[in-house]
């Protein structure tokens, strides 16, 4: 398993550092940290300088260098490390998801761990944050760690469907992965308005979808909000679900579920999982 940790050094990154080290705990993994001093702004900053890759390496590889040593270093401090685990630093001066994209596609990264801050979690997507924009735009499935989300194993996992199937079944293995490896309860969640029922093609890929995931005997919960959000916090609330699934091609549908603006109402923006799958 090749896991990528982006980080700033800030506290939401090494949160989810702490996280996936927990979550692949008994999994053999190789954790990437890289960090990406960006493009934008050295040009900013090298306009009183005349602009050379020695310039370049004093005044940002190197610092980034020494920090993901310190890092490194608090990993094996506070983590009893596992023999399953090997760690290495990454630096790039480069536009941040041209970095992402490069290492994804080099280093062969089944999944991206990130963490994100503030109750307003992923609603700063719309302006562009690091996490929104990876999750969009870089194929490949992504783990996203709000900074108070703490591991402890998965009991109840959610998996959000408007049941079409509009994308290769395949697309779910990370998840199948994630069940098998944690013996987590999937609880299959659909949101419709009151009047609604399943077209014939939606009831075909329900069972699509339960006859994929039947070794996990999956449940179907069918909720009638108005709202997106409303009626899943309330799911996850009442159920106490420790992670939510979702496929990145349905992320319009239930972009409500990451993009609030009534945010102080959120509680499970800050402290539960998302894992986004791509193609």
């Amino acid at each position: 398993m090749n896991v990528l940790l982006p980080t700033d050094f800030s506290e939401n990154s090494w949160n989810a550092i702490s996280y996936a080290i927990a979550f692949f705990e008994n999994t053999e993994c190789n954790f990437y940290l890289l960090h990406v001093n960006r493009i934008e702004g050295m040009v900013a900053s090298a306009e009183n300088y005349i602009t050379t890759e020695d310039v370049i390496e004093e005044i940002y590889t190197k610092p980034s260098r020494t920090k993901l040593r310190q890092q490194l270093k608090q990993v094996r401090e506070n983590h009893k490390v596992s023999k399953n685990h090997r760690f290495y630093t990454l630096t790039e001066n480069y536009f941040f998801l041209e970095a992402i994209r490069k290492h994804v596609e080099e280093k062969k990264i089944d999944m991206i761990v990130m963490g994100t801050k503030g109750a307003s979690g992923l609603s700063k997507f719309i302006v562009g944050s690091n996490t929104g924009d990876v999750i969009t735009k870089v194929k490949c499935t992504t783990l996203v760690v709000p900074e108070c989300a703490k591991y402890n194993k998965l009991q109840e996992v959610a998996f959000t469907s408007d049941f079409n199937l509009t994308y290769d079944l395949n697309i779910l293995q990370p998840l199948t992965n994630v069940l098998k490896d944690t013996k987590g309860n999937l609880r299959v969640i659909h949101i419709q308005n009151k009047d609604t029922t399943l077209n014939p093609e939606q009831l075909n890929n329900k069972e699509l979808l339960n006859d994929y995931f039947e070794e996990f005997n999956p449940s179907f919960h069918f909720l009638t909000n108005k709202n997106v959000e409303d009626a899943i916090e309330c799911f996850v609330e009442s159920r106490s679900v420790d992670m939510i699934a979702m496929v990145a091609k349905n992320l319009n549908y239930f972009q409500n579920i990451l993009f609030h603006s009534k945010v102080e109402k959120i509680t499970y923006h800050t402290d539960i999982p998302f894992l986004v799958l791509h193609e």
